[in-house]
């Protein structure tokens, strides 16, 4: 039968095989010391270029943006020469790739800080119910409760605004296709747009005008250096309250409709290509309102992209009610490098092995076999 997964569709200037993702996907397997990506990294991403667009795992822009071990950054030479043994092999296999520009803000721990010191934050405000991976030796580490951190400067949230545009330079230098922006998951971005987190008096602080502040301004500069057309940005809107679902996903907001709708309406007057909505993903979890998925679609024209426990069966449903255009698929693409292939011919998906998700070689990373009839 027909998949309208399967069918070709554009993403600003670029025409996509599918409708098939691959998201953002923490793996942990960049070279140390450095956080250099490497091309055990290059082969990885290789092997899944036949989604119909790709992006990277989340990047970090600057050193204290990190927050977990062994993570990729985006700022130093040696990094920007390591993602680009990735871009050229995955448009040597006719991918298009975008880099996930990530700061994780306050879920961080001074281990993983230049000289010990506490992670940046909205405001001093100790992240709850979410735990970060320490390095604690050699390709060995544990999880920790984050450290709290400390109030940005206003001066310093104005810096920051230009590490994201200058990462977004460096992706350029690197290879990639565009870039995507991660505001979600309780990380820096999604911090300033929480009340919870963000209790600032000055201009980035306060009204929900002001609280998305940050987030427009991060979303212009960053359109200023790879054009509005070839950039998205990740939410994920949470309307669960368990701890659970704080753990999932972050931040939950009082009102997340009002919360994210007005989010959305600073992405579409910015003009950017798509916006990518993480889903709930635990065992069990929520789908998102219908009638949320209808208002986005309403309020947004650009392309959107949902993740989060896709079945061919949902993802279906999604694009045929046209309340999204594309659909990321996150641990099947990590077990199945062929997925695509597999969603076009009826093939049988392989499970992924939990034990291998976050760090070590290339066990669990690049030893997942394409199908075989």
């Amino acid at each position: 039968m027909s998949k309208y997964i399967l069918q070709t569709t554009t993403l600003g200037p670029y025409t996509l095989k599918s409708r098939i993702v691959l998201p953002p996907l923490t793996r942990s397997r960049s070279t140390q010391p450095g956080n250099i990506p490497n091309t055990l990294m290059a082969t990885y991403y290789q092997q899944r270029a036949s989604a119909g667009f790709m992006v990277t795992e989340g990047t970090q822009i600057e050193p204290r943006g990190q927050g977990y071990a062994w993570t990729p950054g985006i700022y130093s030479p040696e990094q920007i020469d390591g993602w680009r043994l990735v871009t050229d092999a995955v448009h040597k296999a006719g991918g298009i790739i975008f880099a996930q520009l990530w700061h994780v803000g306050r879920v961080s721990h001074t281990s993983l800080q230049p000289a010990g010191a506490a992670p940046v934050a909205p405001s001093a405000i100790a992240a709850e119910n979410v735990s970060v991976f320490i390095e604690t030796g050699p390709g060995t580490g544990v999880l920790s409760a984050p450290s709290t951190p400390r109030e940005l400067s206003t001066a310093e949230v104005k810096e920051l605004v230009q590490f994201y545009a200058q990462a977004a330079r460096n992706a350029l230098d690197a290879g990639f296709d565009g870039v995507e922006i991660h505001a979600a998951n309780g990380y820096l971005i999604n911090q300033f747009i929480s009340a919870h987190s963000n209790q600032r008096t000055d201009e980035y602080g306060g009204s929900l005008h002001n609280r998305l502040r940050f987030l427009r301004e991060v979303t212009e500069v960053v359109a200023a250096v790879v054009g509005k057309d070839r950039m998205g940005v990740r939410f994920a809107p949470l309307f669960e309250t368990t701890d659970e679902a704080r753990v999932y996903l972050g931040l939950v907001e009082e009102n997340p409709q009002e919360t994210y709708l007005e989010a959305i309406k600073v992405l579409q007057d910015v003009g950017i290509a798509y916006l990518s909505i993480a889903e709930a993903d635990w065992d069990n979890a929520p789908e998102l309102p219908d009638d949320f998925r209808k208002a986005v679609r309403n309020t947004f024209k650009g392309r959107i992209i949902y993740a989060g426990r896709y079945t061919l069966e949902r993802a279906e449903r999604v694009l045929k009610a046209g309340w999204g255009d594309l659909i990321a698929f996150g641990r099947p693409f990590i077990a199945n490098p062929d997925l695509p292939e597999r969603i076009a011919n009826d093939w049988p998906w392989t499970p992924v092995d939990p034990a291998t998700m976050y760090g070590g070689t290339e066990v669990g990373y690049i030893d997942y076999s394409r199908y075989e009839s």
